[in-house]
C-alpha cells in the first residue's frame, strides 16, 4: 500500500499528521523534509529573546520523536524535486523515485527578498525558520544594533522582542505607521509610540536605498538620507508561498497552490495547505487557518470527505509593549468607520460597502473586546 507522503514538517504538516492518527491507526504515513525535521512552535521565534530561550530549547520534538509519536517515517534533509503526478510518484534530488496513494504539500513560505544596492547587501538576514533564527542569535552581539526593514507583523514583533532585551533597535518601513496593512492610523501610531517609548528608534516613511559593509559595521542608508550604523540588518517585508515544485508538476498557482474547500489541488490526490495554499483567493500564514486545514484534510485523508470552514480568525500580534489584536477585513471595499478609546487603549471597527461589521483592530487594553468582537465578524469561508 502506498503511503500518504507529506512534505513538510512545520506546523501545517505535524498538525495534518495528529489530527489524521485521531482518525486512522495504521495507514502508512511518510514524512519528507528538506530541513533537519526538528518540529517546533514558528511564532516563537520572534518572542524568544524575552522568554529567556536559546535556540535550541524551542525544539518540541526530534524526528525520531515526531515519527515515534505519528507512528510515521520521517526523513531529514530530503529534498524533493519533481512530482510527477499522473503515475503519482516524487522524485528526490538524489534520483530516488517514491510512490504516493495521497500527497500533501505543507511547503510554508519563502521570505521576499528586496534587491538592495551596495556592497552589505548580501548580508541581510531573515528569520524564516529555526535554522535562520540560529544564525541570527549565533550573530547577534550581547545589546547589538539591528536595523529591521518592515515594520508589519513579524518586523514589529521583532523590533519589541529585541528592544525588550537592551538591544539597539532601528525600525524602517516605508508606511507611516506599523502595521500599516492590518490596522488604521490612530492604531498604528499607539503601536509606534510604544515602541518608541521602548527603545526602537522608527525610521518610516522612508525606504532603505543603500547597504555597505564598513569594518566591523553595517551602514544602511535610507531614502531620506539617514545614515544607521548597526551589526545585524533584518528584513521582515513578507513571505511568498512556496509554488514552484507544484507549479512546475502542472498544478494550478497563483498567488500559492490553488486549492478547493476540501484543500485538493488541481491533481488528483494531490493537496496542499499552510503558507503555501491560496484558498478561495486567501493566503493566510497564521496559526489558526492552518489548524482549521489540517483538521478538515485530516478527515478527508481518513476517508470522512469534509469541507474546509473558517470562522473569524483575529491574531494576537506579540508586541507587549503594546498588546495588539487585528482580524483583518475581508473585504477590499469599505473603511475603518468607526475609531474609539482613549490613550493607546483604542478599538477600530472596520465596515464593508453594505455597512456590515467586516474586521477590527485593538490595541491596550481594548484587546479585551476580542471575545465581543470576533462574534460580529462573518466567516471567512462556510463549510456545505
Amino acid at each position: 500500500m502506498a503511503p500518504i507522503v507529506i512534505i513538510g514538517t512545520g506546523h501545517a504538516g505535524v498538525m495534518l499528521g495528529r489530527e489524521f492518527r485521531k482518525r486512522d491507526p495504521e495507514a502508512p504515513l511518510l514524512y519528507l523534509t528538506a530541513d533537519d525535521g526538528a518540529a517546533y512552535y514558528k511564532p516563537n521565534l520572534s518572542k524568544a529573546l524575552a522568554d529567556g530561550k536559546h535556540p535550541d530549547a524551542l525544539i518540541m520534538q526530534s524526528p525520531d520523536k515526531l515519527a515515534e509519536m505519528l507512528d510515521a517515517s520521517v526523513r531529514a534533509q530530503c529534498r524533493v524535486t519533481k512530482i510527477d503526478a499522473a503515475a503519482h510518484r516524487i522524485e528526490l534530488a538524489d534520483g530516488e523515485q517514491i510512490a504516493y496513494g495521497k500527497l500533501v504539500l505543507a511547503l510554508g513560505a519563502d521570505p521576499i527578498r528586496l534587491p538592495f544596492e551596495g556592497s552589505g547587501a548580501g548580508e541581510v538576514r531573515s528569520v524564516n525558520d529555526l535554522l535562520d533564527y540560529r544564525g541570527f542569535r549565533d550573530n547577534l552581539p550581547a545589546g547589538g544594533r539591528v536595523a529591521i526593514i518592515g515594520a508589519g507583523l513579524i518586523g514589529s514583533e521583532f523590533a519589541n522582542d529585541l528592544a525588550a532585551t537592551d538591544h539597539v533597535v532601528h525600525l524602517i518601513d516605508v508606511a507611516d505607521w506599523p502595521l500599516s496593512r492590518l490596522v488604521p492610523q490612530p492604531l498604528g501610531k499607539a503601536l509606534g509610540d510604544a515602541l518608541a517609548e521602548g527603545g526602537v528608534s522608527l525610521h518610516l516613511g522612508q525606504s532603505v536605498s543603500r547597504i555597505e559593509r564598513n569594518g566591523e559595521a553595517l551602514t544602511v542608508e535610507t531614502s531620506t538620507g539617514d545614515s544607521i550604523q548597526v551589526d545585524i540588518v533584518l528584513s521582515a517585508v513578507g513571505l511568498a508561498p512556496r509554488t514552484t515544485l507544484a507549479s512546475a508538476a502542472g498544478l494550478n498557482c497563483h498567488r500559492g497552490i490553488v486549492v478547493d474547500d476540501h484543500l485538493a489541488t488541481s491533481a488528483a490526490d494531490v493537496y496542499a495547505l499552510g503558507d503555501c495554499a491560496e484558498v478561495n483567493g486567501y493566503v493566510l500564514p497564521y496559526i489558526m487557518p492552518t489548524t482549521h486545514a489540517a483538521r478538515a484534510l485530516a478527515a478527508t485523508l481518513a476517508g470522512e470527505t469534509t469541507r474546509l470552514s473558517w470562522p473569524a480568525m483575529p491574531v494576537a500580534v506579540k508586541t507587549p509593549m503594546c498588546p495588539t489584536i487585528v482580524c483583518p477585513p475581508q473585504s477590499a471595499s469599505g473603511s475603518w468607520s468607526s475609531i474609539e478609546g482613549e490613550g493607546r487603549d483604542l478599538t477600530a471597527i472596520f465596515t464593508d460597502d453594505a455597512g456590515q461589521p467586516n474586521g477590527f483592530a485593538l490595541t491596550g487594553a481594548a484587546t479585551k473586546r476580542r471575545g465581543e468582537l470576533t462574534k460580529l465578524m462573518p466567516p471567512l469561508l462556510q463549510s456545505g
